[in-house]
């Protein structure tokens, strides 16, 4: 992925990713790790959030479209390396969390969605 192409945007607004019959099947161990530390990575990168929560969906049975919107957020990545938040030590010990549902928002399976911010 270091001669790729970057992409302005972690994931493609207008073509829906879903559980699609047929599709061709990726190795689900690789798969998973790059989800995985793509979560991790998102702690600091809200920007990724919405998008890495997205083919998380997917990890039981990935195909190789999931796998072509993980590429593209590393592409995103690729294109955006100075952003992200910078933690701080400080003694305020303050705790805020804001929370957002969309209740049967899931293209796929009319599932709800949500999402969560914790600040400390």
């Amino acid at each position: 992925m270091l001669e790729c192409k970057p992409a302005d945007t972690p994931m493609d607004p207008i073509n829906k990713i879903g559980q699609k019959e047929g599709k061709t099947p990726v190795d689900k161990g690789r798969y998973q790790r790059l989800v995985g530390r793509l979560i991790y990575l998102s702690h600091t990168r809200p920007d990724i959030s919405f998008s890495v929560s997205t083919v998380s969906q997917f990890m039981n049975d990935p195909c190789e479209e999931h796998l072509n919107v993980v590429y593209r957020i590393l592409k995103y990545l690729k294109m955006t390396p100075g952003k992200g938040l910078f933690f701080k030590k400080t003694f305020d010990k303050s705790i805020e969390l804001y929370s957002d549902a969309d209740w049967a928002g899931s293209v796929t399976d009319r599932r709800s969605t949500f999402e969560y911010c914790t600040f400390v």
